[in-house]
């Protein structure tokens, strides 16, 4: 059958409740178990939860200090982070005994814009017809959505995007690549490289005339 873990992403600042849905379809006397990843890492086993509410047990780390689950009916299930942290931002599976399905959380509250770095394309690409930038993103948060324009209009192909990796100050860094035309970079043209997260963008340009010339 079919799990339906909803929503499929779901943002919120720090130290709010946050509760995902999660409809089984068809009964299953295991009941359900939740697990977080983050990208790029190995997924963590947080609880699982009966619909009788007998049963609640808790993977390494995880309490019931922050972490809950209740059921509305034995196949509507919620799983509850009680006063959510930077931390928490991963993607978060609704896993029964032959199916699963997962949820984005992104827990924002005072973390700042990610910094963005676009870099030039290198020297010895400029002379073919092909070359790249290199958009940077650190200081980010996980499932940032990053776009490339250019002139101000949306780029459609010749994107490459990492998977958000993981730092030890627990922010994410994010590479993306645009290939472009060499003479459309030495046409000067104006290239956007911007990462959004809801309603916070932060964007970065780069054009020819902006480098610094190599000697």
């Amino acid at each position: 059958w079919t799990v339906r873990d909803t929503p499929a992403v779901h943002t919120v600042s720090t130290g709010q409740e946050v509760v995902l849905n999660c409809n089984i379809q068809r009964y299953d006397s295991n009941g359900v178990q939740w697990y977080k990843q983050v990208p790029g890492g190995a997924p963590q086993y947080v609880l699982r939860y009966h619909h009788s509410g007998s049963s609640l047990s808790f993977g390494t780390g995880f309490s019931s200090n922050r972490f809950n689950a209740k059921s509305s009916s034995n196949i509507d299930y919620q799983f509850i982070i009680k006063r959510a942290e930077a931390g928490d931002s991963a993607a978060y599976y609704c896993y029964t005994w032959d199916d699963s399905a997962s949820a984005a959380l992104i827990v924002t509250g005072n973390l700042s814009p990610p910094v963005l770095t676009v870099f030039p394309p290198p020297s010895a690409e400029l002379q073919s017809n092909k070359a790249s930038l290199v958009c940077l993103s650190s200081q980010s948060v996980p499932f940032a959505d990053v776009t490339w324009l250019v002139a101000g209009n949306p780029v459609s192909s010749g994107i490459s995007t990492s998977t958000a990796v993981q730092q030890p100050d627990q922010t994410f860094q994010i590479s993306s690549y645009l290939a472009i035309q060499t003479s459309d970079w030495n046409m000067d043209k104006l290239y956007t490289c911007k990462v959004s997260l809801g309603s916070q963008t932060s964007q970065k340009d780069i054009n020819k005339s902006g480098c610094p010339t190599e000697e």
